[in-house]
């Protein structure tokens, strides 16, 4: 999660599109759903798509085996412990996540989650080379009916990324397919995250802070309310579930790589009393893709600079995960030397940011 800034436009409602016109070969259709994605690209940075074409049984299923998993004994879910990953995947505990300085109890993060991406055999050439975003999921052995339901709803949820880069192109004027070759095997992850019932958490102000997302784009489906998107005048926006719909929304790459012309809005998790899931699918490029505005969008000079997609993700989750963190203070890892641009945070600084007063 990404440091945040106030964008857009003073919105005060998310807009709906329904992309099926995309699935056709009418490419007029296709122009006109485009235009709406870029409207709200441009101005809100959030939109909940319908038309989707994702079947409902495989987001039930999702469901059921999310729920399955969560009420397993802490024993049983730390066996598929993240830390014990080399590709970064499997069960991630309360408090392995955030900033928690040991100081304060109440600002644990609360949640637990489990971390999947694109299924990688161990032999799989970038994994032995090192990268650290692709290689084998993490399973439960007792649990087929997971790997095969999960896994089936994340390439039906890729499948429809890949849908929407196309949408995505012809909104920002390229060819449909630009953005095909960089989705060769992108470290796109999906996250099955559950927040357990806790009206006590209620006296907090949120369960997730301000943030934006990595990646080009997240495609979620969330179980509950909670989800908060801030307009260009600092007013949190409701962006409640909406039946048959996906939220999407743009993310820090995308955003540079339309300098700005697209813009990843910040957004947080409203605490809420009851028990709440959210499956998020971060959607990303290629891991050496370089992420840097485009030519046809610099009107005048770049307002963001160039970095590899895969080192700024890896230098995102090592200064977000403990058991990362810990390595990094021990010597064992190191960040990227790419990412020695990042900020605190971790996003990248606009030019302009990074220039003296």
């Amino acid at each position: 999660m990404s440091e945040t800034e106030t964008k857009g436009t003073a919105f005060t409602r998310i807009p709906v599109v329904d992309i099926a016109p995309l699935f056709s070969d009418d490419i007029e259709a296709k122009r006109k759903v485009a235009a709406e994605m870029a409207d709200a690209a441009s101005h809100v940075g959030f939109l909940y798509v319908t038309g989707h074409g994702i079947p409902q049984a495989a987001i039930e299923k999702l469901e059921t085996r999310a729920v399955e998993f969560f009420t397993e004994p802490l024993e049983r879910k730390m066996e598929l412990y993240i830390g014990r990953s080399r590709a970064h995947r499997g069960y991630v505990p309360t408090g392995e996540e955030g900033f928690y300085d040991g100081t304060d109890p109440s600002k644990i993060d609360k949640k637990e989650a489990f971390d999947l991406s694109i299924e990688l055999p161990d032999d799989d050439p970038d994994h032995i080379a090192g990268y650290r975003m692709l290689g084998p999921n993490q399973w439960p052995p007792a649990r087929p009916e997971m790997q095969r339901d999960v896994y089936d709803y994340y390439e039906h949820a890729t499948a429809l990324g890949h849908t929407i880069f196309r949408g995505f192109a012809l909104a920002l004027g390229l060819d449909e397919n630009y953005f095909e070759s960089l989705l060769t095997k992108p470290p796109s992850q999906l996250r099955l995250v559950h927040y357990p019932a806790d009206p006590a958490r209620m006296t907090a102000e949120w369960g997730i802070s301000a943030h934006t997302d990595y990646e080009c784009f997240t495609i979620l489906h969330v179980t509950a309310p909670g989800l908060e998107v801030m307009n260009a005048e600092g007013r949190w926006i409701d962006a409640p579930p909406v039946k048959g719909a996906f939220v999407i929304n743009i993310g820090d790459m995308l955003e540079a790589m339309t300098n700005g012309r697209f813009i990843a809005t910040p957004h947080r998790v409203r605490n809420v009393p009851s028990e709440r899931y959210s499956f998020p699918l971060f959607c990303a490029v290629d891991y050496d893709t370089v992420i840097e505005p485009l030519p046809q969008f610099i009107d005048g000079e770049a307002r963001y600079p160039s970095y590899v997609a895969g080192d700024h993700l890896v230098t995102q989750t090592m200064r977000t995960f403990g058991y990362l963190k810990k390595r990094v203070a021990e010597g064992k890892l190191a960040l990227p030397e790419s990412e020695g641009h990042a900020t605190a945070f971790g996003r990248p600084e606009r030019k302009e940011e990074r220039e003296p007063v």
